[in-house]
């Protein structure tokens, strides 16, 4: 039975190398049953070989190392959002600053202010091109790394960029595992991020730059449990300048600082020069493109997907059918405008009303916090799930593990072209996840165990 298992895993690992090097060289993102089958057939080997017990750690960190390397060379084929950041990168190192215009305004006037500026701008799309840029400045530093090293080829901003985004999800390894240690919870719960089918294929086979934003984020939380609050709020910072997402956990540090300490008022002085210490990393990072357009060109931005942008959406859906129903047009600018207003709400109550007292109860209010914001908003792209799947694996919930399975269901819109989606797949994804979340509040067991 031993020599059957070990031979098992060897077929597991031969059989996930094949499925990674096929979806990564010959997957179409139009081809969405092919999509499904290589998807639901890495997550099958995926648990199976998390599952072993005869597969060595270093044996899957290995793994993590080379199903990423298997994508090192192609392009990504679930995503065009690259093609943007390798013309931010080298608008940047023209001189020129990628928040003060829009692609398509040169393009209409036939300037080419970079390196192969059409074809990045064919490939980026209308739509993306006619928006002002929304990546934060530390985003914009590995896209400016990209065009120092390729200024003038696609493919090797490609690989540059990939590099950047594996030695992120390298290091997530590395001090995840530190932090689990710490907490005397199972080392191998790391891996339920790093070999991840989602994880890879997501961020290192598209080229999403989250792998970046949670490597600040959990050396952040490393160096919190250390005591060593002011370089957490420096490294908060520094992850909050990569995507804007953490600044919605900063309400909830509150109890951390303040509940800790036998004198209140030294426990408010703490947390106030935290968040001043984390806001100045901010803003210092802005600092280099700041300019006085910049302001309104990067909030018009980002309100996009508060007004204008529906992807995936959960409960927003409903409210948008039931504002068919009854006013018979889409209320995307009224609902947009309350959904937010029902997550600061929510994230009040569990900042003053719920124990974050210890670093596992912290995570587990940041994981509630910002999944309430993804269950309300207009859109939840399938990268952005990998916040909630780092986070959950530092508490006793693995709804976010079932979510990173079924979030293949939303790629279903990009079989038709124009993408359009089929509401009974986004409903079968919630219906899942909401299922197996319910299932998991009901539970009583309090042992953190994957």
């Amino acid at each position: 039975m031993s020599l059957f298992s070990k031979y098992k895993d060897v077929l597991l690992i031969l059989f996930s190398t094949l499925l990674y090097f096929v979806f990564a060289y010959f997957l179409e993102r139009t081809e969405f049953n092919k999509l499904l089958f290589l998807w639901f057939s890495l997550f099958g080997c995926f648990f199976l070989l998390i599952k072993s017990k005869n597969i060595s750690t270093s044996t899957l960190i290995g793994l993590v190392i080379l199903f990423r390397l298997i994508f090192l060379f192609t392009i990504p084929n679930l995503s065009q959002d690259f093609y943007r950041f390798i013309w931010d990168g080298r608008m940047i190192l023209k001189g020129l600053n990628p928040y003060l215009s829009v692609p398509q305004s040169f393009i209409q006037q036939g300037i080419y202010p970079i390196s192969e500026a059409y074809n990045l701008y064919n490939g980026m799309g209308e739509m993306n091109a006619s928006h002002y840029t929304n990546y934060p400045p530390i985003n914009q530093l590995c896209f400016l790394i990209a065009a120092l090293f390729a200024s003038k080829s696609v493919f090797g901003s490609i690989i540059i960029l990939r590099i950047i985004i594996i030695l992120a999800d390298i290091g997530i390894l590395y001090f995840g595992k530190k932090l689990l240690q710490r907490l005397n919870l199972p080392i191998k719960n790391i891996f339920w991020y790093a070999l991840n089918p989602f994880i890879i294929i997501e961020m290192t086979g598209n080229l999403h730059f989250e792998p970046v934003m949670l490597f600040f984020l959990i050396c952040s939380l490393y160096q919190l449990h250390q005591e060593k609050w002011r370089f957490a709020g420096i490294l908060l910072g520094c992850s909050i300048s990569v995507k804007l997402i953490p600044l919605l956990f900063l309400p909830l540090f509150y109890q951390w600082f303040v509940k800790k300490e036998q004198k209140w008022l030294i426990g408010i002085q703490k947390l106030s020069l935290f968040y001043i210490i984390t806001l100045a990393t901010v803003i210092i990072s802005f600092l280099p493109l700041y300019s006085s357009e910049f302001i309104k060109n990067y909030s018009d931005s980002v309100s996009l997907w508060f007004k204008d942008f529906e992807f995936n959406a959960s409960f927003y859906y409903i409210f948008r059918e039931i504002g068919y129903l009854f006013r018979g047009w889409n209320e995307i600018e009224i609902i947009g405008k309350i959904m937010p207003i029902l997550t600061i709400i929510f994230l009040t109550y569990i900042t003053f009303f719920r124990k974050n007292e210890s670093i596992i109860q912290l995570i587990t209010s940041l994981l509630f916090g910002l999944c309430f914001y993804y269950f309300t908003t207009t859109t939840v792209h399938p990268w952005y799930l990998a916040t909630p799947l780092i986070l959950c694996i530092f508490t006793k919930y693995h709804f976010p593990i079932i979510w990173s399975v079924v979030i293949i269901f939303s790629y279903q819109a990009y079989e038709n072209h124009p993408w359009k989606e089929n509401l009974w797949f986004v409903a079968i994804e919630y219906i899942i996840l909401y299922g197996f979340l319910i299932y998991e509040l009901r539970k009583k067991d309090s042992v953190i165990k994957l």
